[in-house]
């Protein structure tokens, strides 16, 4: 084994880290953004989509996403770090860029040679035009969701690989703000570029950033004890409050050990996180997948107009106070004096209110679109500080060589959970507009949302109550 740098000083070697970390998230966000912000004004016209479709096609790259976390983890922890990541941001890239290709795969199907003359069919041709094309994209979002399922797993092995638990919290609010980033440039970026150069060029060359972090990711990343830019120094910090793993050497010892991936389910520790991340990962999605759609539903705001794009940039510039979410945890301990476990879940209870701003963002919206926009950002902000609190709970009570398998469970469960609430929205909107559905003075596809908001925001306060009365005190496993 490599020794670690002995110059003396401390090194902040593990924040470099934690900013590989947040470029791989800023991608992977803007990669699975680009087709929430193309479909309404570019694809939709083209491949005669509705609401349905394309409630279709993100629950499907849910419930792929689902399954893929439970396995990503797995194979994290299996192939080890470095490859693992390695594999999943190429795949997901591969995939993102595959969705240029769904185009030329409808028209050859239907034997028409441009998109123009699938914007203009009609009758039975529409129909398979919609049909075909929606396929073709199930199949791009599927290659991407098993790469992107990766990406969780793995990062939350690296902060625990790189921080002592008192610091994780805060480490991975900072990778996780990349969801925010990733979206805060998605409409700067993608809009534009599909404006210009065509939808099909958005996926390329946002696709393209992957493959460029991986060569980064191949030099920089080794794993603390062997890294030559990790002093003694930090390497004893890193280490500071993990007993089992104070000697390098048991260290590695540890990380070989197998671990029975069922017996991870007979711990309510597991259920905890799992039922949490059910109940809250499709909020964040919905509001990912479906806020573009809804600013042109409610107010005719196109994502390639300024209004639009400074609109979408507004709500994501907001979640990025989701930075501050993973520090309060820390002041709480230093307060307060309490285990890392017990300040999570009260920062995370804090989180859990906020969310209800959400219940006011149809009413705020009859007086203006900035409005929902603001309520719907601090909802996304409290989502961001919740989700970095919730991730570090599984190293709060699992041993480090578990933690990447128990991400991918707690992350199948987030899948599972957005699938039925983006398939739900898809079929619900749908129903609104064509049945003229009303609820509290909303009709049509507005009243639809107002539904759906009402389920955003209560879902985080269910979410904690169940993870409570799950696990009530700190309780770390120590027998896997």
């Amino acid at each position: 084994m490599q020794q670690a740098n002995g110059n003396g000083k401390m090194t902040n070697y593990r924040w470099t880290m934690v900013l590989l970390l947040f470029v791989a998230t800023t991608i992977n966000y803007l990669d699975r953004q680009v087709l929430s912000l193309t479909w309404d004004e570019f694809i939709k016209p083209e491949f005669h989509w509705n609401e349905d479709h394309y409630g279709t096609i993100t629950s499907i790259f849910s419930i792929v996403y689902a399954v893929s976390m439970l396995f990503a983890g797995r194979f994290v922890d299996w192939l080890g770090t470095k490859k693992g990541f390695l594999w999943a941001i190429g795949v997901w890239s591969v995939g993102a860029c595959l969705h240029a290709l769904c185009g030329v795969v409808t028209e050859q199907y239907v034997g028409l040679s441009s998109a123009a003359e699938l914007v203009q069919a009609t009758g039975d041709t529409a129909v398979v035009i919609s049909t075909i094309s929606m396929y073709a994209f199930i199949v791009a979002r599927i290659v991407l969701a098993v790469g992107e399922a990766g990406n969780f797993p793995a990062a939350i092995k690296v902060t625990a690989e790189y921080f002592p638990k008192k610091d994780r919290a805060y480490a991975t609010s900072i990778f996780n703000a990349g969801a925010s980033v990733g979206a805060l440039l998605a409409p700067l970026t993608i809009p534009p570029l599909a404006a210009v150069f065509g939808w099909e060029m958005s996926f390329i060359i946002i696709g393209a950033l992957g493959f460029i972090w991986m060569g980064f990711w191949v030099f920089m990343y080794k794993k603390p004890e062997e890294h030559p830019r990790v002093s003694k120094e930090e390497l004893a910090y890193i280490l500071s409050d993990r007993e089992a793993e104070v000697q390098p050497e048991r260290a590695a010892a540890v990380e070989t050990e197998k671990i029975s991936f069922l017996k991870c389910f007979n711990y309510r520790q597991t259920w905890a996180f799992a039922f949490g991340k059910f109940m809250t990962d499709g909020v964040w999605w919905f509001f990912l997948f479906w806020t573009p759609s809804y600013l042109s539903t409610q107010f005719g705001i196109k994502t390639s107009e300024g209004l639009g794009v400074a609109l979408i940039f507004t709500l994501y510039a907001i979640t990025m106070l989701s930075i501050y979410g993973g520090k309060l945890p820390s002041i709480i301990i230093k307060k307060t004096g309490q285990n890392p476990y017990a300040a999570r879940m009260k920062a995370m209870l804090i989180f859990a209110f906020v969310p209800l701003l959400v219940l006011l963002a149809q009413p705020l919206g009859t007086i203006s679109p900035w409005l929902p926009v603001i309520m719907i950002g601090l909802g996304g902000a409290a989502h961001q500080s919740w989700s970095a609190n919730i991730f570090s709970t599984v190293g709060d009570m699992f041993p480090k060589k578990a933690i990447a398998t128990i991400t991918g469970i707690g992350g199948m469960a987030g899948g599972l959970g957005s699938m039925f609430l983006q398939k739900t929205a898809g079929k619900l909107f749908v129903y609104a507009g064509e049945n003229n559905l009303q609820f509290f003075g909303f009709e049509g596809k507005p009243a639809g949302y107002f539904i759906i908001f009402c389920f955003c925001a209560i879902a985080y306060l269910i979410g904690w109550t169940v993870m409570k009365s799950l696990v009530p005190k700190y309780a770390p496993i120590t027998d896997l």
